[in-house]
């Protein structure tokens, strides 16, 4: 036998052991995907059912009129000054119309205080009227919004307005 060549019954040399780590790392992202798809879709469906169910609005307008009319007295510098003023609600909720009814005292006493702090001179303008008005709709809606959990009065009419 040469020098140069190795004896035959010498062993081979044992393979090269492949890696797992390939193997194991697309094992662990496919586990992973499926369990946020799993989990999102889970989750997903909860938060959906937690949210608000939707609100059927009428295509017509719903009103609701303040009955009695508002009185208020007022001080305009030595004399006393009246105000008399007919409020009607408008809506496309139903629920809100029926809300604002439940809660008539309390929206009354809110108009009352808005009404009663006035001055003479800004309610004799038009744009003190106005400005009145969009005040009176920010109380009547605060108080429907805390009852009902969403906005639901979208405008307010004077629908009679007298000063004295």
């Amino acid at each position: 036998m040469p020098a140069n060549e190795p004896a035959a019954d010498a062993t081979p040399a044992p393979p090269k052991k492949k890696s797992r780590l390939p193997l194991i790392l697309i094992v662990a992202v496919v586990l992973l995907t499926a369990g946020g798809g799993g989990a999102y879709f889970l989750l997903g469906s909860a938060h959906g059912k937690a949210r608000a169910p939707k609100v059927e609005l009428s295509k017509t307008d719903l009103y609701l009129p303040l009955e009695p009319p508002f009185v208020v007295n007022f001080q305009d510098g030595d004399s006393l000054r009246y105000l008399q003023v007919g409020i009607t609600l408008m809506s496309h909720d139903p629920q809100a119309i029926a809300t604002a009814k439940d809660s008539d005292p309390v929206i009354r006493n809110a108009l009352v205080a808005l009404l009663s702090n006035q001055q003479f001179a800004f309610l004799s303008t038009a744009a003190g009227r106005q400005k009145l008005q969009a005040q009176a709709l920010a109380a009547v809606q605060k108080v429907v919004a805390q009852r009902l959990h969403r906005p639901g009065i979208e405008a307010l009419y004077f629908t009679s307005y007298v000063m004295q």
